[in-house]
């Protein structure tokens, strides 16, 4: 199963891909979108839904998360960031993917076990746990990576669920 994790923004959006086997789980690439603020913002938009596409239709997740917006003391930072999860959920519906949402403290402690976790501490988890040689760069990489380690915790317990419900 490939998993996809975002971590959106409309300048830096990061993904990560994550492949689980019966033997573990693994990173399969990890990056960053970047859109130049100069541009217009449907400008901007755009090049997000077509870069997102294009991820979706290289490695075809079949499960997604992304990171929930929160509301941050910037309106004009929140409002961004809104903009570009719509954008990504858009696309991933598009693909008839339905992403699970987290908020950044539930990434953080379900990673680290503390929901205040700074992004040097949830790079280094990640690091460790996808045996990689150190944390994913830049920091929206290994955001994104989280994301989708965090997803995976959680999708046994959400089937439970789903088969109860």
């Amino acid at each position: 199963m490939f998993v996809l994790g975002i971590d959106p923004g409309l300048t830096t959006t990061g993904y990560g891909i994550l492949e689980t086997t019966r033997g573990g789980v693994r990173a399969v690439v990890a990056g960053v979108i970047r859109t130049d603020r100069h541009q217009p913002i449907a400008q901007r938009l755009l090049e997000l839904h077509r870069d997102l596409t294009a991820i979706v239709d290289e490695y075809a997740p079949t499960e997604a998360a992304i990171e929930e917006v929160f509301v941050n003391r910037n309106l004009q930072t929140a409002t961004s960031v809104g903009r570009a999860s719509g954008v990504a959920l858009l696309t991933l519906a598009q693909k008839g993917l339905r992403p699970a949402e987290y908020t950044p403290s539930a990434v953080k402690m379900a990673l680290t076990g503390f929901g205040g976790a700074d992004k040097h501490q949830v790079g280094a988890v990640v690091a460790m746990r996808l045996n990689l040689p150190g944390p994913p760069r830049p920091a929206d990489a290994a955001d994104a990576l989280a994301i989708a380690l965090c997803h995976i915790q959680a999708l046994p317990f959400q089937r439970h669920v789903e088969r109860a419900g």
